[in-house]
């Protein structure tokens, strides 16, 4: 019989004298010279620079106009009126004219943004329900409770979609009308689908299944967020199919932004308009504001809250101090 090889002792745990486990296997170790690096450091230099250049020169080249009418001209009205939280169900709109000087080459872009709007907060990113919005049945009635406080209302009917996130969804619409020189008015037609991404709306976002029923009678039994004007299954009036958890505009929100000063697409420029083939037009125009959007300064009300309840608890303890005193002699064991 053949003698077994002693595995003990301080040479036990030595592993086996192979190639793999030596580390002799064969490899390539590049010499770094001259020769070599600097060829590849102006090769990246010259890329770079190029890069950087059409990158500047297509930047330069976009042309971008912004209006902010959060209260200006008659919005002024509806921006008082959304103030109040309690407003949030009557209607409001106003109209605001502006002028471009040149014409927007190809295609336009149609974009909301807001300021000072923290959606990268984690309690807000975690407030909603993945399962309710891929279209799971059993989560329609039942969201999770990542979403409280907006999981159920005050009668305890669960809300679809659920959290704060869709809670908060902007919701304020636009008519752009174009003033041709020769005093007609020109409805400009935006696209309001393609705005998302295919996995968007076929893998992240889906509706239940309906089993020959309509999507309201899917959604029986359940509803709107607080803030919305209308239910989920009748978000756009004009298009039954963008109806729903897939309703592009409800997906484009719900994609976070990491930033608090954001803007998200809105429409797109329809460019089989005779009217709007090239491009939009310089000239006059006016823009009719669905203004429904609550409009509240939450984060000056939160500090001011906080401020008051510090400055109370300092209060409370400088009159214990000043009771107890500073060595604590007169506190009773």
């Amino acid at each position: 019989m053949g003698k077994t090889k002693d595995k003990s002792g301080p040479l036990a745990r030595r592993p086996d004298n192979s190639a793999f486990k030596q580390q002799r296997l064969p490899a390539w170790s590049p010499v770094l010279t001259a020769n070599t690096v600097l060829p590849f450091f102006y090769l990246l230099a010259v890329i770079s620079m190029l890069l950087g250049v059409w990158l500047l020169l297509l930047v330069q080249s976009t042309q971008e106009i912004k209006l902010d009418y959060t209260d200006l001209g008659n919005c002024n009205e509806c921006f008082d009126l959304r103030r109040n939280v309690s407003n949030a169900a009557q209607t409001c709109s106003c109209r605001v004219e502006f002028s471009i000087d040149k014409t927007f080459k190809g295609d336009v872009f149609f974009y909301y943004g807001l300021k000072n709007f923290h959606q990268n907060l984690r309690r807000y990113m975690d407030s909603r329900d993945d399962g309710q919005t891929v279209g799971w049945i059993k989560k329609l009635k039942n969201p999770s409770t990542y979403c409280e406080p907006f999981a159920k209302d005050e009668d305890g009917v669960p809300i679809a979609p659920c959290g704060a996130v869709a809670n908060s969804m902007f919701n304020d619409s636009f008519t752009l009308t174009y003033h041709s020189s020769s005093g007609r008015r020109v409805p400009v037609p935006l696209l309001r689908k393609g705005l998302t991404w295919y996995t968007d709306k076929n893998v992240k976002f889906r509706n239940p299944r309906t089993d020959n029923l309509t999507l309201a009678q899917v959604f029986e039994g359940t509803r709107q967020p607080l803030y919305w004007q209308r239910p989920v299954y009748s978000l756009d009036p004009h298009d039954p199919n963008n109806n729903g958890f897939i309703n592009e505009d409800l997906i484009v929100w719900m994609r976070e932004a990491a930033f608090p000063n954001f803007k998200k697409l809105y429409g797109i420029l329809n460019r089989a308009d005779a009217n709007f083939e090239k491009g939009l037009p310089r000239g006059n125009y006016s823009i009719d504001i669905s203004y429904n959007f609550p409009v509240q300064h939450f984060l000056p009300i939160a500090y001011l809250v906080t401020s008051s309840l510090i400055l109370l608890m300092a209060v409370v303890l400088t009159v214990a101090w000043w009771k107890f005193g500073k060595d604590g002699k007169n506190m009773k064991e």
